[in-house]
């Protein structure tokens, strides 16, 4: 209960705090490339359950949308201004939009795209016991190395598969197992210092 009135005080507050932020990069994305602002795509929440995930459009609007991995810098799906949002992962504060909505929590394991949580079942059993989150322990530690790994391999989908998703996996867990409101405001900071680092 503290957990979820925590997570709606801060998403609104986010949501009026960067609102000028917000605008400025919808209006970027709808003059660099024909096409809608936001970008929504199914993901699996809590105990299963599918919503629809908010993103800033950061790809091209005729990308195919079958091939949900991007492979870095040499995707050239991604626009220019998508380039820029991605870097410094503003194309997710919209979430706060789906923290509203009662899907996502601000802290949490990532929500996965469903085809993926095919594999390891019986870990995702666990870490599906709690909402997603915006940000989280494998996000803050994996996102650059899974960044890289993505970005040099001539097959995006096996590398995610075989080497990303154990490891987000083993850290999703450890977070469900020790997740606390302390943690959750770790977790926070340590996101605030990697995006404006």
């Amino acid at each position: 209960m503290l957990k979820a009135i925590f997570d709606y005080i801060l998403a609104a507050l986010g949501l009026i705090i960067f609102a000028p932020l917000l605008i400025i990069i919808a209006l970027l994305i709808k003059i660099d490339s024909p096409g809608a602002v936001f970008f929504r795509q199914e993901r699996v929440g809590k105990n299963g359950r599918i919503f629809f995930i908010h993103k800033f459009r950061t790809m091209y609007s005729d990308s195919d949308p079958r091939n949900t991995l991007t492979s870095g810098t040499r995707d050239t799906r991604i626009t220019r201004v998508g380039k820029m949002i991605r870097r410094s992962h503003l194309d997710e504060v919209v979430q706060l939009i789906d923290v509203l909505l009662g899907n996502m929590s601000i802290v949490g394991p990532r929500p996965e795209i469903c085809k993926y949580t095919q594999y390891y079942q019986d870990k995702w059993n666990e870490v599906l016991q709690v909402k997603p989150g915006i940000t989280g322990l494998a996000a803050i530690k994996l996102a650059s190395w899974e960044y890289k790994k993505l970005s040099i391999t001539a097959s995006p989908d096996e590398t995610y598969i075989k080497t990303i998703l154990p490891r987000k996996l083993q850290l999703e867990k450890i977070y469900v197992t020790r997740r606390s409101l302390l943690l959750d405001i770790s977790i926070i900071y340590s996101t605030i210092c990697e995006i404006f680092k």
